[in-house]
C-alpha cells in the first residue's frame, strides 16, 4: 500500500539503467564486443541484462570471470570506450515511460534522475535521446562525493529541483535504491520490470510499492492521495 505521507508530491526521481531507460542492449553489446576482441564467444543477453544495474565493474567481472584482478581495470576501461562509442544505438525509454513522463508534466510534478552512472555517460545519453532538457535535475554517480546507497545524491537532487525530500518519491530497480531513498526520507518504489537477477527477491527490500510496468506508477500515485 502507498505510505501515509502528508506532504504533497512535487517530484518523482528515477534511477536510469533498468528503471527509466532500457540500456541493457547497448551495454550487453559492448561487453560482447570486448569478449570478441579477446576471442571469446558472446554471452547470452539474459545473463548480461540482470547485471547491468550494478555498473561497469560488475559487468566486466561477469564477462571475464577468470581474469586476474590486475587485468580488470584495463578491461573495464576498454569496455567503457566501446560502450561510449555506441551509447544509444538500441537504448530506449521503457515501454510506457514516455506516457508516464507526459502525465507527470501535466500534473505539474517535477521529474529527475539519480544514477550511479558517471556524468560523461549520462549526459550524452540523455542528449542523444532528446531527454536532456526534460528533467528538473540529473544527478550522476560523480556529481557529489557519495553514491547510492548513500542518501546524499537523492538529497542533492531534491535541492536542485527546489523541493523538500519528503515531497519526492524514488523509483529504482536495486536494493541500494530503496536504501538510499529511505535514508533520504523518501518513499521507494521498485521497478520489477528492471534488471533484477532471478535469485533476487525485492519483496524483502522493504519498499513502499512495486511496479511490474512503468504505467503502474500513475495508478500508484493516484492512490497515494499526495497529488
Amino acid at each position: 500500500m502507498p505510505p501515509d505521507v502528508a506532504a504533497t508530491l512535487r517530484a518523482v526521481l528515477f534511477d536510469l539503467d533498468g528503471t527509466l531507460l532500457d540500456t541493457a542492449p547497448d551495454m550487453a553489446g559492448a561487453l560482447n564486443a570486448l569478449r570478441k576482441e579477446h576471442l571469446l564467444a558472446p554471452l547470452p543477453f539474459d545473463a548480461v541484462r540482470s547485471v547491468v544495474s550494478h555498473g561497469a565493474a560488475r559487468l566486466v567481472k561477469e564477462g571475464f570471470p577468470n581474469a586476474d584482478a590486475a587485468a580488470l581495470p584495463a578491461l573495464q576501461q576498454r569496455f567503457l570506450e566501446i560502450y561510449r562509442a555506441g551509447l544509444s544505438r538500441e537504448t530506449r525509454l521503457f515501454a510506457g515511460m514516455d506516457q508516464v513522463l507526459r502525465e507527470l508534466e501535466n500534473w505539474r510534478v517535477k521529474t529527475g534522475i539519480v544514477t550511479n552512472k558517471p556524468a560523461w555517460l549520462t549526459d550524452p545519453l540523455l542528449a542523444d535521446l532528446g531527454l536532456g532538457a526534460h528533467f528538473a535535475c540529473v544527478v550522476s554517480g560523480d556529481t557529489v562525493a557519495e553514491r547510492k546507497p548513500h542518501p546524499l545524491p537523492l538529497l542533492h537532487a531534491a535541492a536542485l529541483a527546489g523541493v523538500r525530500p519528503d515531497e519526492c518519491i524514488y523509483v529504482g530497480d536495486a536494493q541500494r535504491d530503496v536504501q538510499a531513498a529511505h535514508a533520504a526520507a523518501m518513499p521507494a518504489l521498485v521497478a520489477n520490470y528492471g534488471y533484477l537477477r532471478a535469485d533476487e527477491d525485492p519483496t524483502g527490500w522493504g519498499a513502499d510499492g512495486y511496479l511490474d510496468r512503468p504505467l503502474q506508477l500513475l495508478a500508484w500515485l493516484k492512490a497515494s492521495g499526495r497529488l
